[in-house]
């Protein structure tokens, strides 16, 4: 994306009420942050307007920012970001919404671009963000009975259940953790030789 084109694109997300843009100086990577209350009317604009032409949805993934900041993060807890192709304009954007409440809330795109529907899926099992008006909101990879959502900074590493197959019971079986608790400590690299040059000493 050239900067004229750049430009452009951010002057004309700017003049879509709910919407702030800003662009990553070292990627050239063009952010559009929007209000939740105007997701689906912004991202129809952004789909049929032909100064957009955001006609793919190419990713959705939900953000826990809980820790983010070393927990100095004054905005919402969570957030829900689109990346969306133009191939008209040859153009990317990273669609961002911030939603809080528990558990979080922001309407289905999925009557914006229907690929969406596995993807709202993903996010709302791994982080509990509901999807309203989703044609099919559960989980797609957890099992039925799993507890939480295990993309949220406070959910366990080890989990809440483990599972087994019971031979005698003939059927999986859920049990608590059997897993200890620990801390990891990173390994101190104290010489790394792959960058001592020759001749030098050790």
């Amino acid at each position: 994306m050239t900067v004229n084109s750049t430009n452009e694109l951010i002057e004309s997300l700017e003049s879509l009420d709910g919407v702030k843009a800003s662009i990553d100086a070292r990627t050239s990577e063009v952010t559009a942050e929007v209000d939740a209350a105007r997701l689906l009317e912004v991202a129809r604009s952004l789909r049929d307007d032909p100064r957009f032409g955001f006609e793919i949805l190419i990713d959705l993934c939900g953000m826990d920012y809980s820790e983010y900041r070393m927990g100095d993060w004054q905005g919402e807890r969570f957030a829900v970001v689109y990346h969306l192709l133009s191939i008209a304009h040859n153009w990317r954007l990273r669609l961002k919404v911030f939603i809080g409440g528990e558990p979080p809330r922001v309407s289905s795109v999925t009557s914006v671009w229907n690929c969406a529907n596995w993807y709202e899926r993903e996010a709302f099992d791994l982080f509990g963000i509901l999807f309203e008006n989703h044609p099919d909101l559960r989980r797609i990879l957890t099992d039925y009975g799993f507890i939480g959502h295990p993309f949220r900074k406070d959910f366990p590493l080890s989990g809440h259940v483990e599972m087994r197959y019971d031979p005698e019971l003939k059927r999986v079986v859920y049990e608590p953790v059997s897993i200890e608790p620990r801390v990891l400590e990173p390994r101190v690299i104290r010489r790394d030789y792959r960058y001592v040059k020759v001749g030098e000493d050790g």
